[in-house]
C-alpha cells in the first residue's frame, strides 16, 4: 500500500519526491550544559571540529586526546534488513558512508543506542570487510555488510552499511542519533563502499540525480525540516535557485567570492572556499576572520568556549551576506545569533583549515546558514543550489 501511494503522487506531480522528515533535537553540547556536565566534559576531552575535514589533508594532525562534539541535530528514520530494523540517522552532506551500531559493539554509545543484529536479517551478507571513520565527533571502527536499506520509501539492495564494533568517543554516547547517512560524493567513502544516494542513481530509482535540504526555521516547530530525494519541492522556497559548480568531487565543495559585513566587502577579498554540510550546526569561520567578527558584534568567549552576546544587541548587530558566483546571500544577526532562556550565542566555530585547492581559507556552511536557504545537492550537474528558504 505504501508503494501505491508514492507511485499515485509520482503520477500527479510528474516526479518523486521521496521525503524524510527531520526531527530536530538538541547539540551534544547542549545536552551536557543541561545536565550540568559540560565544563567537567571540556575539561578532561579536547575537541577539534576540523577532524571531519581530514580527508582534504592527510597529513593533518590533531593534538592529542582530541575528542570533538558532535553538534548538528537533525536527523530521520531509516530502515535496514529483512524483515527491517529502525534506526534514526544524521543526514550528513559532509559524510559519505552508512553506518549503524551493531550487537558486536559494547562501547558506551552503542548501549545506547540502537543496535542491528545481522542474524535477524534473511537478505544480510557480509566479507567482514573492516573500516574506520573519522568525524568531528570522534572516530569509529567496525565492518561493512550488505543488505536492504530503506529510505523515504526507497528500498536500495544490498547496500553497503557499516556496523561499529567499537565507538570510544563519548560525543556518540550522547548522540540524540544511531548512526550517519552520508551523502557527499563517493571519493570520500571510506573502504570504497558505494554511497547510498548513488545506489539509487545506479538502480534508477529517483527520477532526477539530485536530493534537496530543507531546514525548518523556527526553533520552536514540531518539525525539523526534511530531506528529499530525487526532486526539488517549489513550495519550500520563494526566489530563484542559484547555482554554485561543486570545485573538488569529494565534499559538497563551492566558491566563495567575498563575505560583506553589513554591506561592506569585508573578508575574502581574494576568494575563499566552503564546504556545505548539514552535519554541522554552526559556521565555521577561518580564525583569521572570526576574531574580527566577534569584536564587531560585541562577543566574548565563555568558559564553556561558547561565543556570547547581549541579547538586548542583536537587533544592532551587522548582517552577514556571502558572494556566491556573483549572487549574495545573506543571514541576519537574529539568525546567526542563537537564543535560549535569556541566554544569546553566535553560532559559530573558529577554523584553521585552507582550502583544498590552496584557495584562500576554508568556510563550513552548517545550519546556522542553511535554515535560512532551501538548498539543492545536484550529482547530475555537479552543482549546489540556494533558495530563499520559505
Amino acid at each position: 500500500m505504501k508503494w501505491l501511494i508514492i507511485s499515485l503522487v509520482c503520477v500527479q506531480l510528474s516526479e518523486c519526491l521521496y521525503r524524510v522528515p527531520l526531527h530536530r533535537g538538541k547539540s551534544v553540547r547542549e545536552i551536557l550544559k543541561e545536565r550540568g556536565e559540560l565544563k567537567h566534559f571540556l575539561e578532561t576531552h579536547k575537541y577539534d571540529p576540523a577532524l571531519k575535514y581530514r580527508a582534504l589533508y592527510p597529513d593533518y594532525q590533531a593534538g592529542t586526546g582530541v575528542e570533538p562534539f558532535l553538534s548538528s541535530y537533525y536527523y530521520g528514520s531509516v530502515s535496514v534488513g529483512t524483515p527491517p530494523q529502525s534506526f534514526t540517522v544524521l543526514f550528513d552532506t559532509g559524510s559519505s558512508n552508512l553506518w549503524v551500531p551493531s550487537i558486536y559493539c559494547n562501547s558506551a554509545p552503542c548501549r545506547n543506542h540502537a543496535k542491528f543484529n545481522p542474524t535477524k536479517s534473511s537478505t544480510f551478507t557480509t566479507n567482514r570487510q573492516p573500516f574506520n571513520l573519522y568525524y568531528g565527533a570522534g572516530s569509529l571502527s567496525g565492518y561493512f555488510g550488505y543488505d536492504t536499506v530503506n529510505v523515504a520509501g526507497i528500498s536500495i539492495s544490498n547496500q553497503e552499511v557499516g556496523l561499529s564494533d567499537n565507538e570510544p568517543s563519548s560525543s556518540f554516547y550522547y548522540a540524540p542519533f544511531d548512526g550517519i547517512l552520508g551523502l557527499a560524493y563517493p571519493a570520500l567513502s571510506a573502504g570504497r563502499a558505494t554511497p547510498v544516494f548513488d545506489n539509487m542513481l545506479y538502480d534508477s530509482l529517483v527520477e532526477q540525480p539530485l536530493f534537496s535540504v530543507y531546514l525548518e526555521r523556527n526553533p520552536n516547530s514540531q518539525s525539523g525540516g526534511e530531506v528529499i530525494f530525487g526532486g526539488i519541492d517549489n513550495s519550500l522556497y520563494s526566489s530563484q535557485i542559484f547555482w554554485a559548480p561543486v570545485i573538488q568531487e569529494m565534499y559538497w565543495n563551492i566558491g566563495i567570492q567575498s563575505v560583506l559585513v553589513n554591506g561592506q566587502p569585508t573578508f575574502c577579498s581574494q576568494g575563499c572556499q566552503a564546504i556545505v554540510d548539514t552535519g554541522t550546526a554552526e559556521l565555521m569561520i577561518p580564525n583569521e576572520y572570526l576574531r574580527t567578527l566577534l569584536k564587531t558584534i560585541g562577543a566574548y568567549e565563555d568558559q564553556y568556549g561558547e561565543y556570547v552576546v547581549d541579547c538586548n544587541n542583536i537587533a544592532n548587530m551587522p548582517p552577514l551576506t556571502f558572494m556566491i558566483n556573483g549572487v549574495g546571500f545573506t543571514i541576519t544577526s537574529s539568525q546567526y545569533i542563537l537564543q535560549n532562556n535569556g541566554y544569546c550565542i553566535a553560532g559559530f566555530l573558529s577554523s584553521f583549515l585552507s582550502a583544498p585547492t590552496n584557495d584562500g581559507p576554508l568556510w563550513i556552511l552548517g545550519d546556522v546558514f542553511l535554515r535560512s536557504y532551501y538548498s539543492v545537492f545536484d550529482r547530475g550537474n555537479n552543482r549546489v543550489g540556494f533558495a530563499q528558504a520559505a
